[in-house]
């Protein structure tokens, strides 16, 4: 009788191992498990590591940190291309990686202003930005409309990313061009880059912000060039 028992337990356990092992993995995980989406899981997985390095703010850490940084940048750009170049391009991707790339900015400029490296007021409008645009975004997507990014928004990501850099790496350091070397004071190349970011940051969001209007009124019969009076 025990033995029936256990022998019933067996092809139990047997026909679940079966069940399971014919089971096809759902959409979602199928789209996660490719090389441009690791890339992408990579740059949210290190944000803890840099913001480690950017509790010590000293040359070593800051130049370590502004470093991981770059390598964060890269693969953004890395992961978009080997999407693209294999048709790789998945609902999954599509979320994760503006959300890494929006996770690890945040991370960065809040720990810039702890370190008083980069004024808050700077770093409130470029979250306010992402905000509003990342809004009218999703409205529009609800409406069935696409806003293409324009390219004060490229100059703008261009700029912050390169800034940033130049805030972790924050000290004086001898640059070598080859022919002569020179002294950089990266903290306030960073600074002047990122006032710059902040300013394509505000044309690009009114041009956003335009261009959701246009569809708007084409929607609803108007004309969106036509004056009141």
């Amino acid at each position: 009788m025990a033995t029936e028992r256990a022998l019933r337990k067996q092809r139990k356990r047997e026909e679940r191992a079966r069940r399971r092992a014919s089971r096809r993995p759902s959409i979602l995980v199928q789209e996660f498990w490719n090389l441009p989406n690791m890339l992408t899981l990579g740059r949210i997985l290190i944000i803890p590591l840099f913001v480690w390095l950017t509790y010590d703010a000293d040359p070593l850490h800051s130049l370590l940190a502004g470093l991981v940084f770059a390598v964060a940048a890269i693969t953004d750009v890395v992961d978009g291309y080997l999407a693209r170049r294999w048709n790789l391009i998945t609902v999954v991707g599509k979320f994760m990686d503006p959300l890494a790339d929006k996770l690890i900015a945040m991370a960065a400029l809040v720990m810039m202003v702890r370190l008083g490296r980069i004024a808050a007021w700077v770093v409130i409008v470029l979250l306010a930005r992402e905000f509003i645009v990342s809004g009218l975004r999703t409205i529009a997507a609800s409406e069935g409309m696409v806003i293409a990014a324009g390219q004060e928004g490229k100059w703008k990501t261009s700029l912050q990313l390169v800034g940033i850099i130049s805030l972790c790496v924050h000290y004086v350091h001898p640059l070598d061009l080859g022919f002569r070397t020179v002294t950089v004071d990266y903290n306030q190349v960073g600074k002047v880059l990122v006032y710059l970011s902040g300013a394509f940051s505000v044309w690009s969001a009114v041009v956003y912000f335009r261009a959701f209007l246009g569809m708007l009124a084409r929607r609803g019969g108007a004309d969106p060039d036509a004056k009141s009076v």
